[in-house]
């Protein structure tokens, strides 16, 4: 275990946890919660995948705009930027309030998975802000539609409305909420983390380009990286894991 006294890393082979520790502020971002989940996610990179999640009871509230410093944080921009870069899949796993900037983090993160007492909100207008990242993250997650009343409205939304929406890819029971979102990251630490990596970037890269753009992009950035084709030998050897992979989870699913 890693821990500062605000952030703590917990690593299970090939995934980590990082956990937003302010609870008592329902883990508000001031300089010092902001700088250190950066430092946290950058110390994870050679992992193969990372969930990120807050002590309860919220995931996190946004900004912290009781801190007297507040108008001098400058971590926060380069905090999002470095969840939504980081080559290291992310999986928020939402265990109670997102809220504005807390949504903002969630979104930069590659998908949700929300407690059943996750709530999300966007109240950037409510207290007179211009909305940051969230601007352009909630459209292209749930569509113009959606986005546009919950930012106009600031509504929270709870786990089972975030789902049905495309927020949230999965609503679990609150105590199961750590163990579904490790399963997850752990099928995804399994895959082969070059060329993950490399998708991630192409994502990235490609993120609300028009079709056309997009699929010229992604096949020069698949050959710059030399993911054009993998060989037969390759190919053949991880057929049989996936194979079997496949007709574990057809047996779990009866």
């Amino acid at each position: 275990m890693d821990a500062s006294d605000v952030v703590r890393i917990d690593r299970d082979g090939a995934v980590a946890v990082i956990t937003l520790q302010r609870p008592a502020a329902r883990n508000a971002m001031n300089a010092e919660l902001a700088s250190a989940t950066c430092q946290a996610i950058t110390d994870c990179q050679n992992m193969g995948a990372i969930v990120l999640t807050g002590a309860d009871p919220a995931f996190c509230a946004g900004l912290d705009l009781r801190n007297p410093g507040v108008d001098r944080i400058v971590d926060i921009p380069p905090f999002i930027a470095t969840t939504a870069s980081s080559r290291v899949p992310i999986i928020a796993a939402v265990n109670g309030a997102a809220v504005t900037g807390g949504l903002e983090l969630a979104l930069a993160c590659d998908f949700i998975v929300a407690s059943e007492r996750a709530r999300f909100a966007d109240t950037h207008l409510r207290v007179g802000v211009y909305p940051g990242p969230v601007a352009v993250q909630l459209p292209r997650r749930i569509g113009s539609a959606w986005a546009r009343e919950l930012s106009l409205t600031g509504n929270f939304v709870d786990a089972e409305t975030a789902l049905r929406i495309g927020l949230a890819n999965h609503v679990v029971p609150h105590k199961e909420l750590l163990d579904f979102a490790m399963t997850l990251a752990s099928a995804i630490a399994e895959q082969d983390r070059a060329v993950v990596h490399a998708l991630r970037d192409d994502w990235r890269e490609n993120d609300g380009l028009p079709v056309d753009q997009a699929l010229q992009q992604h096949y020069a950035h698949a050959a710059r990286g030399g993911f054009d084709g993998a060989s037969s030998t390759t190919i053949t050897s991880r057929r049989d894991q996936v194979i079997a992979r496949a007709r574990t989870m057809g047996s779990e699913a009866r």
